[in-house]
């Protein structure tokens, strides 16, 4: 009888850390690359340093033709990450496995999936929402093909949607799990901090004069003071100023000034 896949797959803990992602914009493999930044871990950030052999790789384990190993099953898409024996995909995932090992997870009982529920949900409503202003219809059409639901979509998202999401962090933050009110849960930095940090950052790129009007309205002062403190910390600082942080272009967050118009 053959043993099953899950006692065969061991991975060590001082194995390199391997992510693959497309290349030249930070996307959604940016959060666990702020991880590993701000934790001083070194990884492997294939397609970045290698295009032609990353991509090949990358490829590979996307193909239609590709039906992962016993232990892993193949992924759907980027980002992934290779740790060892152990493939990932899908960021929150990813996310999920190296905040504790990064010890960017407080160490007590069911704070892995408080800080988790946060991430996602930061996700959900500063990441994918963000990505449907420009791609409200098919990700397949053109931005000109599907514009003027765009603008529907972005006054949507400016007027009702960032609100709504910056006040539920303003409240996180001023609520009794957070523990002093500077960092989402537990009073310390957790990687719910830095997939915060890095959606509202998108924003910033796509929305500029939105994410100004929010930002001076004095009512989301905790958020804007969470972002502040994220760009203080002296990894993450070296790390933005650094040729590893990827430019924006496009990908999820993108800058059409038409999109960017009203206010909040």
């Amino acid at each position: 009888m053959s043993t099953p896949a899950s006692k065969k797959q061991k991975t060590s803990p001082t194995a390199d850390y391997e992510l693959l992602y497309w290349p030249s914009h930070p996307g959604r493999g940016e959060h666990i690359r702020l991880c590993f930044e701000e934790a001083g871990i070194p990884y492997k950030d294939t397609t970045n340093e290698s295009k032609e052999k990353g991509m090949s790789a990358l490829l590979s384990l996307i193909s239609p033709e590709a039906t992962g190993t016993a232990a892993n099953p193949p992924p759907f898409a980027p980002p992934m990450l290779r740790h060892g024996d152990l493939l990932l995909a899908q960021a929150p995932n990813i996310l999920l496995y190296i905040g504790p090992r990064l010890g960017l997870v407080p160490d007590h009982e069911n704070a892995l999936y408080h800080v988790n529920q946060l991430a996602l949900t930061a996700l959900d409503g500063l990441s994918n929402e963000v990505h449907d202003t420009h791609h409200p219809v098919g990700v397949n059409l053109y931005y000109e093909e599907q514009k003027a639901e765009a603008l529907k979509k972005s006054e949507d998202f400016r007027e009702r949607r960032l609100p709504k999401f910056l006040g539920y962090f303003e409240r996180v933050l001023a609520g009794e799990a957070s523990n002093g009110g500077e960092w989402l849960y537990g009073g310390q930095l957790t990687y719910a901090d830095l997939v915060l940090w890095q959606c509202l950052d998108g924003v910033r790129f796509a929305f500029p004069n939105c994410f100004e009007r929010a930002r001076k309205s004095g009512e989301y002062t905790k958020v804007f003071g969470l972002m502040e403190q994220v760009e203080k910390r002296e990894n993450i600082k070296s790390y933005l100023k650094s040729e590893r942080r990827q430019p924006y272009n496009n990908g999820i967050y993108r800058y059409y000034p038409e999109l960017d118009a009203g206010g909040t």
